[in-house]
């Protein structure tokens, strides 16, 4: 199952039961980076790359993390005021006392105008649950693109209206894309309809160079295109950063700092060995190129 697939599966609300012991079975084997060097470049993970090890033991996993040199979070998992099952602050405090920040978080509701008082009033709770854990963003993970920018439209002021009151609250409201959003509606490319009728000052967009790359279109290009957008990126590949040849990711990270990259984040959906050393090789290809600062 794709991440998606998962988020739209409810996998959003609780980080789900895991069966058996192998996912931690060699978790704290993993060698990490622990350099002066390494702290120098503020790395950071969506913790959804280790979703199974979140689910079993969340506190040995971020101490893996840590290990492995990584400094920013960006949570998946969210129910009703908690973080994988802990009180926000509480969350907060594991991670910093392992020296990292709770700087992000996905989650997210689609829309439907009949239930907006509800849905408004769920994002209110979910945003001050994101300040309590520290974060400086809060960004919807997916949608269902409509087929007519009637229904774009309706999205569009949606985020508007999430983004005021995520900024009322000090804290910053975003979205991230799948390919679906390159799909072409009544003549337009969705995502692009999606950034010029949504306000800068209220939505950022959090650009998944993996899936803008599955999209059909070239990062590089979105970067330049609507320069100063995307402060948050996604870095991504089809499995462990860089190994797949597709991406390059050194014209991306070139792009993403001269319009503006604030933060960035590791993401690893599928695997080819075990989960901890996808995401370990992601860091240190990272951790060892040259264009990331």
């Amino acid at each position: 199952m794709d991440r998606l697939e998962f988020l739209k599966k409810g996998a959003l609300v609780a980080a789900g039961t895991v069966v058996g012991g192998s996912v931690l079975s060699g978790l704290m084997g993993v060698s990490g980076c622990s350099t002066a060097a390494a702290k120098q470049k503020k790395i950071g993970l969506q913790l959804y790359s280790l979703r199974d090890a979140m689910g079993q033991n969340p506190a040995a996993t971020l101490k893996l993390v840590a290990d492995m040199g990584y400094k920013e979070l960006e949570t998946a998992s969210y129910n009703d005021g908690k973080l994988y099952g802990f009180d926000p602050k509480e969350f907060r405090k594991m991670a910093e006392d392992l020296g990292m920040s709770v700087s992000s978080a996905h989650l997210g509701q689609g829309y439907d105008p009949e239930k907006d008082a509800e849905i408004m009033e769920w994002w209110k709770k979910a945003l001050d649950t994101q300040v309590a854990a520290g974060c400086r963003y809060t960004v919807q993970p997916w949608m269902e693109v409509p087929d007519s920018l009637d229904g774009l439209k309706m999205y569009c002021d949606y985020y508007n209206k999430v983004g005021e009151l995520a900024k009322s609250k000090g804290i910053r409201f975003g979205f991230h894309n799948h390919a679906g959003e390159f799909k072409v509606v009544e003549g337009q490319v969705a995502y692009d309809y999606l950034i010029q009728n949504t306000s800068p000052d209220l939505v950022f967009y959090q650009m998944d160079v993996y899936w803008v790359n599955k999209g059909g279109k070239s990062p590089v290009e979105y970067l330049n295109k609507y320069a100063g957008r995307f402060p948050v990126l996604h870095i991504k590949d089809e499995t462990i950063i860089g190994d797949s040849g597709e991406l390059d990711f050194g014209s991306i990270f070139d792009a993403a700092y001269k319009q503006g990259m604030e933060d960035y984040y590791v993401e690893v959906e599928r695997y080819t060995l075990p989960a901890e050393n996808c995401v370990e090789k992601s860091y240190d290809f990272l951790f060892n190129a040259d264009y990331v600062k």
